[in-house]
């Protein structure tokens, strides 16, 4: 007999009866209603929002066991969620939303030795207890569902899967992830974890931003716990640091890391780094540390496609129970090509527009929300780009600007690229003097106010900065 949407929910109930409360199956199970079955994708309508987000926080394990009985272990679950305060009462407005299909991540736990009533000291504020509580930082909404798979992310993606299949038992030690801006390097970082955890639970995950735990070390010193903040590190099963090139010039953090990180690849832990830059390119980190950044693999995350651009704003509107025309969405995809997270905050800006004004998705909503982001959205500068750019404009090479010659034309040419280097980036003065000709950052401070002083009483001097200023913004 072939299964309608009708009978499969009608099995469903029956189960899900049998395992909660007769007062909470009434509330929460008679008033829905089935609406479609497409293959293994049963659609359910749901009375509202609110309804929709109870059930996802309190009966989402008894629902999957519940399809997974009836549909097989490819189940999905969908709601036809009806919006409140819609304008038509007779014919209410319904949104999709695809189920997340996930439990919250577990508390982890670590065993801590203590020694003679002394209290290890847990960088997260948690009190030194035999058992020691590690949140994960972890967010479970960056997970591989909802990373979408591209040429310009295969590898990356790839030896994430192995990496969170086999956690330290891979090449992939440490694993470093990098590339530009919003092309999903942190997700990527946290899908890892995530994936870890549903498959590992006994295993200690832990995520962390390089600018916290640099902060955190900063805090070990003051408090004369250096020791206990190792030892903390050290008993982590995998540990995840975000922004890794946040940590040149910190030479004391980068000493403790080396430490951290070679007990980690001895005892068979699992690395995980992200940087916005291949370790190649990255400035004032010790040698000792970049050579074994390198140890492992280095997979680069590229700007998405146009196939790939398509398949995420299909994805982002499918999580959001938003339908949205094709031609639509393949005009955002033509003129966003930077990066994923511009694409995402388009269709964010499309239906705040459209829910609040009470404006239909057109092409000509879509052209407006696009020339804003593309008119705001400034690209990140290299410090490379802007030594290129000044060489090139004053006729010279990247060695020549970089000499140690007093020329004058050679000596303000130089002086230009520290000054843009600093407006434009967000690099140290030290990183920049180093970069540009391997000067302290007393020499970039000099510059730069050479250049103000010569932008207000030299005509020609303006004339250089107004220039390069069009060539390094555009």
């Amino acid at each position: 007999m072939a299964k309608t949407a009708d009978l499969v929910w009608k099995n469903c109930l029956y189960f899900i009866q049998d395992n909660i409360k007769p007062q909470a199956y009434k509330t929460w199970f008679e008033p829905i209603k089935p609406i479609k079955l497409a293959g293994e994708a049963l659609t359910i309508q749901v009375p509202s929002k609110f309804f929709y987000e109870w059930l996802e926080e309190h009966y989402i394990k008894l629902l999957r066991v519940a399809l997974v009985r009836e549909l097989g272990n490819d189940a999905k679950l969908i709601y036809d969620v009806r919006m409140e305060n819609t304008y038509s009462s007779n014919n209410p407005q319904t949104v999709k939303i695809p189920s997340a299909n996930r439990n919250p991540l577990k508390p982890q736990k670590v065993t801590v030795p203590l020694e003679s009533k002394r209290e290890l000291k847990n960088p997260f504020i948690i009190p030194g207890l035999q058992k020691v509580k590690i949140e994960s930082q972890l967010n479970p909404n960056y997970n591989f569902n909802n990373f979408i798979e591209g040429d310009s992310n295969r590898l990356a993606r790839s030896a994430g899967m192995a990496v969170a299949n086999k956690p330290g038992g891979t090449s992939f030690n440490p694993l470093l992830i990098y590339g530009g801006v919003g092309l999903g390097k942190t997700h990527l970082a946290h899908a890892i974890g995530v994936e870890i955890k549903d498959k590992y639970s006994d295993k200690t995950v832990l995520y962390i931003s390089s600018e916290k735990f640099t902060q955190q070390f900063i805090d070990s010193v003051k408090s004369n716990t250096r020791n206990d903040f190792i030892h903390f590190y050290q008993m982590i099963d995998v540990l995840i640091i975000d922004d890794v090139q946040f940590l040149s010039g910190k030479a004391g953090t980068q000493d403790v890391f080396f430490h951290i990180f070679n007990h980690l690849h001895q005892n068979g832990k699992q690395v995980i780094l992200t940087s916005d830059k291949a370790p190649v390119d990255m400035q004032d980190i010790e040698q000792r540390l970049l050579s074994r950044f390198k140890w492992g693999l280095s997979a680069e995350l590229q700007a998405p496609d146009y196939e790939t651009r398509i398949s995420i704003l299909e994805n982002k509107l499918f999580r959001d129970g938003v339908e949205m025309p094709e031609e639509i969405i393949e005009y955002i995809a033509k003129n966003i090509k930077s990066n994923v997270r511009e694409l995402e905050g388009v269709i964010i800006s499309m239906i705040a527009q459209a829910s609040f004004n009470r404006k239909e998705f057109t092409i000509e909503l879509a052209r407006q929300i696009v020339d804003k982001f593309v008119k705001n959205t400034k690209r990140e500068v290299s410090i490379d780009f802007i030594k290129k750019e000044v060489s090139k404009y004053f006729d010279m090479d990247v060695v020549t600007l970089q000499s140690k010659t007093r020329k004058r034309h050679i000596v303000q040419a130089r002086q230009l690229a520290m000054y843009f280097a600093k407006r434009l980036t967000k690099t140290s003065l030290a990183s920049i003097g180093n970069q540009i000709g391997q000067r302290d950052h007393a020499t970039v401070l000099h510059a730069c106010k050479t250049v103000d002083n010569l932008t207000e009483t030299d005509k020609q001097f303006r004339k250089y900065v107004e220039d390069l200023t069009k060539k390094l913004t555009l």
